[in-house]
């Protein structure tokens, strides 16, 4: 197995491996974790991508998409922490609940 293969993989691994836990876990925190993983799982199948060739020089077109996933990623997180921290004050736990409020 050549090594972009197997890094093509263990992102998609990561990724479906991201989903399980959105679909898990009922906590914010670890719902925001775990589109943290499946985001680095898309990065690395982009970065694995962008070297198809063994003997040419790898693309730079997916390494910038990536670098600039990585900024909007962080900036991403940085907001559902800041949500999940308001509903948490509002609510008194992390959680989504499912009945409606009054």
């Amino acid at each position: 197995m050549s090594s972009t293969a197997f890094f093509a993989l263990s992102g998609i691994g990561l990724f479906v491996l991201g989903i399980f836990a959105l679909s898990a876990y009922t906590h914010l925190l670890r719902k925001i974790i775990a589109l943290n993983v499946m985001a680095s799982g898309v990065f690395l199948v982009f970065g694995a991508l962008a070297h198809r060739v063994p003997s040419q020089v790898a693309d730079p077109v997916p390494h910038a998409l990536v670098i600039t996933g990585i900024v909007v990623a962080v900036s991403a997180t940085a907001l559902a922490l800041a949500l999940m921290l308001r509903i948490q004050t509002k609510t008194g736990h992390p959680r989504l609940s499912d009945e409606p409020s009054d």
